[in-house]
């Protein structure tokens, strides 16, 4: 007991010192070229160093605590532009295996990754009509174009994820703003799901298809990505939506090849901050969102891609947030409700979480330190074909470098 204290204690305190000793961090390298130093190249080296504490998953029955350090977020940007129409983002990212998951801590090693995270090709012809061609975020929920180090709490939501793909899709996207940025559009075709996986047979290779829009009541948000605070620097309020289709996605019987199923979705959201000199910077969030699989999971055989945390569901965020005047410190909470069509063989599977922190700033978004905790809460607890489903707390430590 005496060591789990320390380490919690050490879990707290220790990021916040190396943060003084970097505190002056910046962003990375520009350079120009071409014969009227008409092209610029950007270098930015991205991490976020973890260390987790969760109350469950670890010795004989895996009910004793786990500790881990990690490496959430390790990646290296190029963003370049020559000219005024034509631009370039490119990010790699080697990704650690997560031994603590959003829902399991694992008794396996997990692979390690490297990978192209983006590459994409951006050409800006008019602020009402720009295009994306490559790897990118796909144009459904806010909370996934909301940029990982602008993060209001710790992260994103764990459970918003649509069904299929990652963050990012192979594709291109139509975007613009109009009146003066008060309303953004964008239209985007994408692979969605791969024809060939080796979890399930696919009853049809089609495309993904996405449409949002959003309005801006105060100041504008005119870019293709979002932030999750503007750490006072802006005026927002901004109601947003979108719709996201795929044919033919998944079986409902993948060993007979019946009851092909189409996938839908569809998600509204709201985003507000506002600062107030000499009292601080209030920002509120919230989306609601529904994947739908037309009940794939019904079937004899459902594919089983159409469960689980990333399948048939819906469910909804609020996250808040204050950030202090005259100290970089900004105090956040947040809660989720999800109810998963199947999880952890579970059918019906109800889920809350909800969490508490805060983000200190030494150096804007470059250089920060997030201290979390959260609760997880299944309606339905129990053992289910020997995947679990108990209640577990869990405390994250985070120090962010953007260099």
């Amino acid at each position: 007991m005496a060591r789990k204290k320390t380490y919690l204690l050490f879990l707290w305190l220790a990021p916040a010192l190396v943060g003084v000793l970097f505190s002056r961090a910046e962003a990375g390298p520009q350079m120009t070229f071409g014969p009227n130093n008409e092209g610029v190249l950007q270098i930015d080296y991205k991490a976020q160093f973890q260390m987790l504490y969760r109350d469950t998953g670890s010795g004989p029955a895996g009910e004793d605590s786990t500790m881990l350090f990690n490496l959430r977020r390790n990646r290296l940007a190029f963003m370049g532009a020559y000219g005024d129409v034509t631009s370039i983002y490119v990010q790699t990212e080697f990704a650690e295996g997560q031994e603590i998951s959003a829902l399991e801590v694992r008794t396996d090693a997990p692979p390690s990754e490297f990978q192209f995270l983006d590459a994409t090709l951006r050409f800006d012809f008019t602020d009402a009509f720009r295009v994306n061609v490559g790897k990118f975020k796909y144009s459904f929920s806010r909370e996934n174009l909301e940029a990982c180090e602008a993060a209001l709490t710790l992260d994103r939501s764990l459970f918003i994820r649509a069904p299929f793909v990652r963050t990012r899709d192979d594709g291109i996207a139509i975007w613009g703003n109009l009146f003066n940025g008060v309303f953004q559009y964008r239209v985007d075709a994408m692979n969605g799901r791969m024809a060939t996986t080796a979890d399930a047979p696919q009853p049809e290779s089609s495309f993904r298809y996405s449409a949002r829009a959003h309005i801006s009541l105060l100041e504008p948000e005119k870019e293709y990505g979002y932030k999750g605070t503007y750490l006072g620097e802006r005026k927002v309020l901004t109601l947003g939506g979108a719709v996201q289709t795929e044919s033919k996605a998944a079986y409902a019987d993948t060993i007979a090849k019946t009851g092909p199923k189409d996938y839908r979705a569809w998600t509204a959201d709201l985003f507000f901050e506002y600062p107030v000199p000499s009292i601080g910077t209030i920002t509120v969030s919230g989306a609601y969102a529904k994947m739908d699989l037309d009940n794939a999971y019904q079937g004899s055989n459902p594919d089983p891609d159409t469960v689980g945390i990333n399948g048939e569901k819906n469910g909804s965020y609020g996250k808040a947030a204050y950030l202090l005047p005259s100290i970089p410190l900004q105090l956040f909470l947040r809660a989720e409700e999800w109810r998963f069509s199947s999880l952890n063989n579970i059918l019906n599977q109800k889920l809350k979480w909800s969490s508490l922190g805060l983000n200190y700033y030494f150096n804007k978004q470059n250089l920060k330190l997030t201290m979390e905790y959260s609760e997880t809460d299944f309606e339905k607890e129990g053992t289910f074909s020997g995947v679990v489903s108990k209640d577990f707390k869990t405390i994250i430590t985070q120090l962010q470098l953007v260099f």
